[in-house]
């Protein structure tokens, strides 16, 4: 053996002279990732380890329910855990000097000295969570087990074995055998979103031409923590207990489905239209028709699906899609997406006035002698249409400022009330709730259009923000109420309106229309953050005072960025990068730069604002799991939503090329939308201080000129540009 190492240590074991006549080396390597929660180490492995790793590496939310089994595995859930989150930005700025003095074309002199400044910022948030009763999501659901593999919204494979029960009629079994007779259960139901208790009979079909084989293929397929906050539904008509609750928004997260790909036609009939021209009347999912002439599928009547999505279809094919039958309710994530979107292509009028139309023409509403020939069936599907209706209002209430709209309503709403007597206590509070809703519009427009023209008080010209509130933390807070109340009055519908109007090829126009101007207002209230932050700098002639104002603003920044109000704090960065405000160098070599550098480079525009968008995430992150209503609050960047949501609208208002609309784009859209919605719902939980409020939004503010007049007052100019600037300035000032 020539190996000195081995023999040495055999004759260390056996004694001197112990011969080695082979030696056999056997290595192992165990490779093991390990996320440290709390110090704790939790190993990732399986599936699940898998699906957090990639969710992290993706930045993504990990399921609720794999993190939950990881940290219950792990004991952290057995007692009250105190959870530290700290956060350390470390800053160095070199400033390199160098001297070179010459004589005559020779160095004789040459000196350099170097500075370094270290800038530390950390702040340091402590929770405590209680351990609560921790429940299986189908426990949670009450639905069935079955041997099914289950993916979650993010795409990853989970190891739980489960299934959604379903009490719509739009119901489908992933299983490979079909249950015994089916009896529907009060569960969440994956096509709806909410909870379900109908207790119609429902026939489970495996045909692809079947109104039950529809399911929530055609939709998303999805559930979030926020459906646990559903009120539960009771009785045949659909409608919630205790009305008077206040819907949620339709959808939540992920819009399109990621589910695997399903076994079903890339055609699908739409349960609600008859396959031949006569009429059908539809029981318990068992189509029963008068005539069976033609059961092929046409342009019209079929949406086009890819791997169980929907992704395109005409836009009579759409609009059928959303009328309910006795035993089929539109999916509420379809609802959402198009009526979102179907705005590009036709007025909100128009379409409920097609959906009045074929409720009368196929599912016989308002036609006596169907009514009396199936009186149960037709309670039934009154029952869909006003809770079609109800979740119409409560999403897009400003459609209803239409007078149309409105004439439509109460025509629909009395025929669903002959038909179902029982109705009209819903009818009742649908009315009642939109009414309020359209009563603060109006004063909130009111308030707005008196702001824009009301002089400010004399006292407030020269009142400093930082005298009347010196401690920046509350000033973040105030603003914090401006963005949420203000964000609380856009309607989602506005993003599509906005750019609908700038296009005149768009199919519709509204100019008809009532509109509303709270995203336009928003967008203003942000430039006169940014000029009001700018004006408070300028208004001071002594340097040290500017100094002081300016190191304010930056830790009002700073306390923005802490409570997630981003939009805020974007409208501060670009106030003190305003013209007049940046050439003030003498005022900005006195300030500590290190803090300012560390809030401009979390909204560092480069690579599409992805400092930023990595942000977002992580405050979205932090929201969706929070209990505390201070760590819910997320306002985004608004002009960069705006702009990332115009880009979509874009391809919401072209056709494809066959003439369908392309849903796929309508689902993006409203993914988007859906989350901001989720955003703008958030309640401030911070104390109101009116007089900073009112100093805020109705205080003076310079324009462009004056703000560039103030500045060279601070600071003369100090090149012939800006003397030129300058000199012109007067000019206009003293012709004035």
């Amino acid at each position: 053996m020539d190996d000195p190492e081995i023999q040495e240590t055999v004759e260390a074991i056996l004694g001197p002279g112990a011969k080695v006549v082979d030696c056999e080396k056997k290595s192992s390597i165990k490779e093991e990732e390990t996320l440290y929660i709390n110090g704790i180490p939790v190993t990732l492995e399986g599936r699940d380890g898998i699906a957090i790793k990639q969710a992290l590496i993706t930045g993504q939310v990990p399921p609720c329910d794999l993190l939950n089994t990881l940290l219950i595995k792990t004991g952290i859930l057995k007692a009250p855990v105190k959870l530290d989150t700290s956060l350390s930005i470390k800053s160095t700025t070199v400033t390199k000097e160098e001297v070179t003095v010459s004589r005559q074309g020779r160095v004789v002199d040459e000196r350099s000295r170097e500075v370094k400044e270290q800038n530390v910022y950390s702040s340091a948030l402590t929770e405590v969570f209680e351990p609560i009763k921790v429940l299986p999501s189908a426990d949670l659901l009450n639905g069935e087990y079955s041997n099914v593999k289950y993916y979650d919204n993010n795409g990853y494979e989970t190891g739980s074995e489960r299934k959604f029960g379903s009490c719509s009629s739009a119901s489908s079994y992933e299983s490979e055998d079909p249950p015994a007779p089916y009896k529907p259960k009060h569960c969440l139901s994956r096509d709806s979103g909410h909870l379900s208790n109908s207790q119609s009979t429902t026939k489970v079909d495996y045909t692809q031409s079947s109104a039950d084989s529809l399911s929530s293929l055609d939709e998303t397929d999805y559930l979030t923590e926020e459906f646990k906050k559903c009120t539960a539904y009771s009785g045949d008509n659909g409608f919630p207990n205790g009305f008077k609750n206040k819907f949620l928004p339709t959808i939540f997260g992920t819009v399109a489905s990621d589910l695997t790909p399903k076994d079903c036609s890339n055609r699908r009939s739409l349960p609600q239209t008859p396959q031949s021209k006569s009429y059908s009347v539809i029981y318990n999912g068992e189509a029963n028709q008068e005539g069976s002439a033609g059961t092929e599928f046409t342009q019209d009547n079929a949406l086009v699906y890819k791997d169980g999505n929907l992704i395109s279809g005409s836009l009579d094919a759409l609009i059928q899609h959303m009328v309910p039958t006795d035993v089929y309710y539109p999916d509420r994530a379809y609802l959402f997406a198009f009526l979102l979107s179907s705005r590009l292509f036709i007025k909100p009028h128009d379409l409920l006035a097609k959906v009045r139309n074929l409720c009368e023409t196929q599912q016989g509403l308002g036609n006596a002698q169907a009514a009396s020939l199936n009186s149960g069936s037709q309670a039934r599907f009154a029952g869909h249409l006003v809770q079609l209706l109800a979740e119409w209002t409560e999403t897009f209430p400003y459609d209803f400022r239409d007078e149309r709209m409105m004439d439509h309503v109460r025509k629909i709403t009395q025929q669903c009330c002959a038909v179902n007597s029982s109705l009209r206590a819903n009818v009742s509070l649908l009315l009642h709730n939109l009414h309020p809703r359209l009563t603060a519009l109006e004063a909130y427009e009111k308030s707005l259009d008196a702001q824009g023209s009301a002089a400010p008080p004399a006292d407030e010209n020269l009142t400093d923000i930082s005298e009347l509130c010196p401690d920046a933390s509350v000033l973040a807070q105030q603003l914090t109420h401006v963005e949420l109340e203000r964000l609380s009055f856009i309607g989602p519908e506005e993003f599509v309106q906005a750019f609908a109007k700038e296009n005149p090829q768009l199919e519709t126009s509204f100019k008809d229309m009532k509109k509303t101007h709270n995203l336009e207002q928003y967008v203003q209230w942000f430039n006169r953050l940014s000029y009001f932050v700018a004006t408070q700098v300028c208004k001071y002639q002594k340097k040290k005072m500017r100094v002081r104002v300016v190191e304010y603003w930056i830790e009002v920044g700073r306390e923005c960025f802490n409570i997630g109000n981003f939009n805020s704090l974007m409208a501060i960065i670009a106030g003190l990068n305003m013209s007049p405000i940046a050439r003030l160098k003498k005022t900005w070599s006195k300030i500590h730069s290190g803090k300012f550098a560390i809030l401009e480079h979390q909204m560092d525009p480069s690579s599409n604002f992805s400092s930023y968008r990595s942000t977002l995430k992580a405050a979205m992150w932090r929201s969706a799991g929070a209990t505390d209503q201070r760590q819910r609050i997320v306002i985004p960047f608004f002009s960069l939503l705006v702009k990332d949501l115009y880009f979509l609208n874009q391809g919401c208002s072209n056709r494809l090329p066959n003439g369908h609309i392309n849903f796929e784009k309508f689902w993006q859209l409203a993914k988007q939308v859906t989350e901001f919605m989720a955003w703008k719902q958030v309640t401030c939980p911070f104390e109101k201080d009116p007089k900073i409020i009112s100093l805020l939004q109705h205080g003076p503010i310079l324009n462009e000129n004056a703000l560039a007049l103030a500045s060279f007052e601070c600071e003369p100019p100090d090149n012939n540009q800006e003397k030129e600037r300058c000199k012109t300035l007067k000019a206009d000032s003293a012709s004035n």
